[in-house]
């Protein structure tokens, strides 16, 4: 794999349309494979991830988009549901074996919380970045409504949405223009 930091960012966007281009199995597989490698605290890897792509499954997330959103979510090959397992600990003597781990989050829910949603958000951040290197275009979104999603996707388990991010192809035509980004001196300070 040749991947460049133009691939990866400066020339990557935020894509709001996609051709219809379907995307393989394999290639969400390849996905998940590649950012699963990406660090976390303690090894907790709290993200999981439902790939939406059948039209039953669409309805299901279309019904809980933010009005902004509907559209752009219908069109994408596939649609990435990323949430935060808040029973994450129950993996961490597979996922951390030198160190009891679980028991750092025994009773300490606050803890658990804010370590899902800080380890999942850092997962996206990775998924986003393994999709551009399988060449993928990218449409992440915190534009829904987390009860309706989580009911969709989540059921009976102590999963809950983090955020949502289209994938696919895009549509060059349907891109606006550049976002500026904060200068160095506006966003940092070296001490």
């Amino acid at each position: 794999m040749n991947v460049t930091t133009e691939q990866l960012f400066t020339e990557a966007r935020t894509h709001n349309g996609f051709r219809a281009e379907p995307i393989p199995d394999a290639t969400l597989r390849e996905l998940y494979d590649l950012m699963k490698w990406g660090p976390t605290s303690a090894n907790c890897s709290p993200a999981r991830i439902v790939f939406v792509r059948t039209r039953e499954a669409k309805e299901r997330l279309l019904a809980g988009m933010s009005p902004g959103n509907v559209q752009k979510t219908r069109e994408a090959p596939v649609t990435a549901v990323i949430g935060m397992d808040l029973a994450f600990p129950d993996k961490l003597p597979f996922l951390f074996p030198h160190a009891d781990a679980r028991a750092w989050f025994a009773g300490n829910e606050p803890l658990v919380e804010a370590t899902a949603f800080r380890n999942s958000s850092l997962q996206a951040g990775y998924f986003i970045v393994a999709a551009r290197a399988l060449g993928l275009d990218c449409g992440p979104m915190s534009g829904f409504d987390p009860a309706i999603v989580d009911a969709a996707f989540w059921a009976g388990t102590r999963i809950r949405t983090n955020l949502v991010c289209n994938l696919g192809h895009g549509d060059p035509s349907k891109l606006f223009g550049r976002s500026p980004r904060l200068p160095f001196d506006e966003a940092c300070r070296i001490e």
